[in-house]
């Protein structure tokens, strides 16, 4: 099986050695999404806005991989503190629709300033 790198247009170029979205066959693997515009700056506010850009993010990883958001089976979340977790969730129950994909939640000590870190596995529709 190949392996397929995908540098979005809409998401910051990572300075580490990564892809931001890799597709092998029809599964789709989006690297951890923060919240960081495309030109690499954190979004201002707290936890909801931080979703929504992760969110926004982890769409345009999708898009150009040819899938969206009701092609995601799994998720994993990453919050750094999960006293947020309330506000997270009612964000990105909005994202999504049921049924919804797997998830896995944990609290995870992110880089300064990033209170939310987000990763998706996805299904290319055939």
């Amino acid at each position: 099986m190949t392996r397929e790198a995908i540098q979005p247009p809409d998401v910051p170029t990572p300075a580490p050695p990564y892809s931001p979205v890799v597709v092998a066959g029809d599964i789709v693997f989006t690297a951890g999404q923060v919240a960081m515009d495309r030109s690499g700056v954190v979004v201002a506010g707290g936890i909801v806005e931080q979703t929504e850009q992760v969110l926004r993010n982890v769409a345009a990883c999708l898009r150009a991989a040819g899938c969206g958001m009701d092609d995601v089976v799994k998720t994993t979340a990453f919050l750094a503190d999960l006293a947020d977790f309330a506000a997270f969730n009612d964000v990105y129950a909005r994202h999504f629709e049921q049924p919804y994909p797997a998830r896995t939640t944990v609290q995870a000590g992110l880089a300064t300033g990033l209170l939310v870190e987000i990763e998706a596995v996805a299904r290319r529709p055939a």
